[in-house]
């Protein structure tokens, strides 16, 4: 899969996010779709296979964070939805993640995409040392789970589009980076405190964004979703 822009579709429910996605019917382009954990646990599993079933690709953010035998079981169950990517904490150790993959690959061989999260674009410094006692600075801490990711066999890491470049110089190009915190340039910051531009986060080579907010409550979402796509992907 090449560069793409994810919209969070972090709804309460089946009836609120298909009558976002209905907004988009009549485009050509069929946006990228961020199932969360607000969704997921309001609907369950049939959610992700009514939008699969509408031709969107799927990123399911449920972000496994467990024992290694139980993120493997999980894992296995959601090898069956046919979403393109989920994740886990990369946190959750070598031995997590790479129990993760076990679990996500069919019989077949195929799995989706797995990815890692490094540190939430909400956390800054100043809370991962307070909150986490984790005291050395946010860029180190960020490469060291990347390459963790890497390491145990993962596709790439969630991070702040503030550290794709250096996961890229550290992990390489195929290693990918999915980059939440992405706000226009007339955006609100909201909550999330390490944040960037479409147009840069395609200048420092993120792979993929993740929008929510700036497009999901935008007055016109297909407009908002239009200017991060030519932004982002030109």
């Amino acid at each position: 899969m090449g560069k793409d822009v994810i919209v969070a579709c972090d709804f309460p429910s089946r009836q609120a996010t298909l009558e976002f996605l209905d907004k988009f019917s009549g485009c050509e382009r069929k946006p990228f779709v961020k199932i969360g954990m607000e969704l997921f646990y309001a609907e369950g599993p049939q959610i992700v296979r009514d939008i699969k079933a509408r031709g969107h690709k799927i990123f399911l953010d449920l972000k496994l964070h467990d024992i290694p035998n139980t993120v493997k079981s999980a894992m296995a169950v959601l090898s069956g939805l046919d979403v393109d990517i989920c994740n886990v904490h990369a946190a959750g150790t070598t031995a997590m993640m790479q129990a993760a993959i076990e679990g996500l690959t069919r019989p077949d061989g195929t799995r989706p995409l797995l990815i890692a999260v490094t540190q939430l674009t909400s956390t800054d410094q100043e809370a991962m040392e307070k909150d986490l006692l984790i005291e050395k600075p946010m860029e180190e801490v960020v490469m060291h789970y990347a390459l963790t990711a890497k390491n145990a066999g993962l596709d790439g890491v969630v991070c702040s589009p503030l550290e794709a470049k250096a996961v890229h110089d550290t992990c390489g190009k195929g290693f990918l980076t999915v980059t939440p915190g992405i706000r226009f340039s007339d955006s609100a910051a909201g909550d999330q405190k390490r944040i960037m531009t479409p147009a840069k986060a395609k200048e420092i080579g993120s792979d993929y964004i993740v929008v929510g907010r700036p497009i999901t409550r935008s007055e016109d979402p297909v407009a908002a979703y239009t200017r991060c796509v030519d932004e982002f992907i030109g």
